[in-house]
């Protein structure tokens, strides 16, 4: 069950309830305020029904460019998981919006969310800091100056996960393989944890995390919600061990926050005990950590998957890729590993990982708050309203991208897409900081695979469901064809 027919049960579920509450608010808005043209479908359960079939169907922008044809091309009104949003829409409505970050409108998270990731704790006394929102030490782990450190790493990972779970397979599932390969590099990174037990056991905390977020929000025992709730607390009681014995590594070992390629958590810890500032709990640190993880875990692993998605499709860009390849290849010694600069020079292979963005975008964009009555586009948005900066309204928008449907990685040579068209890491001050982080991650995996196999889809009609991010149904089989040396 996906997350948006899940919130559908739940809202059927406390309708009466809540249908009060969504009138009575109807009636103490103001009758002079102009708002979006649209329609917010029914009491409670709005309109989570016509955007959850667009999803299931694999053409979520259907729900988009139907109501931009309907209301209006620039911005309209309706209302997604009980709450009353706006979604703005094309460029002019990403540049708005990004431009405007804690001027008119603040990051939002869905109430699910934080009930998962948040202990009751955290309610009872709430964190100065939004704690889904990068820290400074996160700022500084993902640093270009910072991420060079990290390219042998990633390197060494992606050579070894290839060589574990690819190589002597004549067919693998591309979909869990990159979910499990993302994983396994965010515990390092962020945490300097490889023991595949203990990588495991992390690994299965998360899952039943990212279940309860796809479940009912009910807590009674057997559901998927309590399981996400319990294993919220395994985690943080996990990790809360990872912290207190990393805290003696690091007071015995007296390193210090500016050493290259430091942990993530190691570097939260050094700063904490370098600056004059309050220390936060073991579970605000956990907290973090966690939101990093399901941040760059869930979304790279998608951006992946279609990547190679793409790159089975169609053998005339696999065959320039594997060129584009091959030459860095070719200029490195038998056990040399890549470097930041090997990176740079992947420029063809990042536009193909963007175009396989922008077809099958890793997420349908970002939420806001309203902080402050406002106008846009002639049309008031109340305090407290929602804002939708959808992807949908760009990525496939023949007006910013002719013969939209088309994979055409000559889109992003030269200047590339008009600015706040192309927006897979959103835009403005708080622009996805995981964008560096994503590119090598995904970058490097390509290399690996495409310089050892030539891939074929076992189904070649594979179809693609969004829950929430796209998905292939079967996990994207494909045949390998290894190369002759």
């Amino acid at each position: 069950m996906d997350l948006f027919f899940s919130y559908l049960i739940y809202f059927v579920l406390f309708s009466v309830s809540l249908a009060i509450i969504h009138l009575a608010n109807s009636r103490l808005s103001s009758s002079s305020s102009k708002l979006p043209p649209g329609t917010t479908g029914w009491p409670v359960i709005g309109e989570i029904l016509e955007f959850a079939f667009a999803a299931r169907t694999g053409k979520p922008e259907r729900f988009i460019n139907d109501r931009m044809k309907k209301y209006s091309p620039e911005v309209f009104r309706t209302s997604l998981m009980g709450e009353n949003m706006a979604v703005v829409c094309g460029a002019a409505g990403n540049r708005f919006l990004f431009s405007n970050e804690d001027k008119l409108v603040s990051s939002w998270w869905p109430s699910l969310m934080k009930k998962i990731l948040y202990s009751p704790s955290l309610f009872d006394n709430p964190p100065k800091e939004d704690l889904m929102r990068p820290s400074s030490s996160v700022h500084e782990f993902l640093k270009p100056e910072a991420l060079k450190h990290y390219a042998e790493i990633m390197d060494m990972m992606a050579r070894k996960h290839v060589d574990m779970y690819w190589n002597s397979k004549k067919e693998v599932k591309v979909y869990p393989l990159s979910k499990k390969y993302t994983f396994d590099l965010s515990c390092r990174l962020f945490m300097n944890i490889e023991d595949p037990q203990s990588v495991a056991k992390i690994s299965d905390g998360f899952d039943r995390i990212m279940a309860g977020f796809i479940s009912l929000p009910i807590n009674i025992p057997g559901t998927a919600f309590n399981h996400a709730i319990k294993a919220r607390n395994n985690l943080h009681k996990e990790m809360g061990e990872i912290i207190r014995k990393r805290k003696r590594e690091l007071t015995e070992s007296s390193r210090d926050s500016d050493s290259p390629a430091l942990d993530l958590l190691s570097r939260m810890l050094l700063m904490n005990l370098d600056e004059n500032i309050e220390v936060p709990s073991e579970i605000e640190v956990t907290t973090r950590i966690t939101s990093m993880i399901l941040a760059s875990h869930e979304t790279t692993s998608t951006a992946i998957t279609f990547a190679l998605w793409y790159l089975a499709e169609f053998p005339d860009v696999y065959d320039a890729v594997l060129k584009e390849q091959m030459e860095i290849a070719k200029s490195k010694g038998a056990e040399e590993l890549l470097n930041w600069n090997d990176i740079q020079k992947m420029k063809y292979s990042w536009n193909v990982a963007r175009e396989s963005m922008r077809l099958a975008s890793p997420s349908h964009g970002t939420f806001r708050e309203a902080i402050a009555d406002f106008t846009y586009a002639g049309f008031t948005i109340p305090k407290g309203w929602k804002i939708h900066c959808s992807v949908h309204s760009t990525h496939k928008n023949p007006e910013y991208f002719p013969d939209p449907e088309k994979f055409d990685p000559s889109r992003f040579e030269g200047k590339g897409p008009p600015p706040y068209t192309f927006v897979p890491f959103g835009g403005g001050p708080h622009m996805c900081l995981g964008k560096e982080y994503a590119r090598m991650e995904i970058l490097v995996i390509i290399y690996h695979v495409v310089t050892r196999f030539k891939l074929e889809k076992v189904n070649p009609n594979e179809k693609i469901t969004y829950n929430p991010a796209p998905t292939p149904v079967n996990g994207l089989p494909v045949r390998l064809h290894p190369h002759q040396m």
